[in-house]
């Protein structure tokens, strides 16, 4: 039987989760992996909008220093240089999430429809995926 916790919330700002929704950014990086075998990232885009605004499927996360992760991904992060830097300032090992397919909801779904008390995630969070799908499936 399939994990139903294969799925996260990742809390992603405005700016970077529109360009992910668009297609311009093609990476999503992270300072920490995640502790259990991810499939399938829904999109938390941040304050002022505090929505899951869609998900997106990963080809690979791929693990390196920030120098060889801005060599091997800037063309596709959507981020500038100095931001990216300023990012993983004093880390000496990132994460770039290389998105597949992504797709987006025709309205933005409010966790707290779905998650009792939600409080955005620093990071991530597992959430079980039906739940969530549902949520969107009622939204449209």
């Amino acid at each position: 039987m399939k994990d139903t916790l294969t799925s996260v919330i990742l809390s992603i700002k405005p700016t970077y989760s529109k360009a992910i929704i668009s297609g311009t950014k093609r990476v999503e990086f992270r300072k920490k992996k995640f502790k259990r075998p991810v499939d399938k990232i829904f999109i938390y885009s941040s304050s002022p909008e505090k929505m899951i605004i869609g998900y997106f499927t990963i080809s690979e996360i791929v693990q390196d220093s920030p120098k060889n992760l801005w060599s091997s991904f800037n063309k596709v992060g959507g981020i500038t240089e100095t931001d990216f830097f300023d990012y993983y300032k004093d880390a000496e090992i990132g994460f770039s999430i290389v998105i597949d397919k992504v797709c987006k909801f025709e309205n933005g779904i409010d966790p707290i429809d779905f998650i009792e008390k939600f409080c955005a995630p620093q990071s991530y969070i597992y959430v079980e995926e039906k739940r969530l799908l549902s949520a969107a499936i009622l939204n449209y």
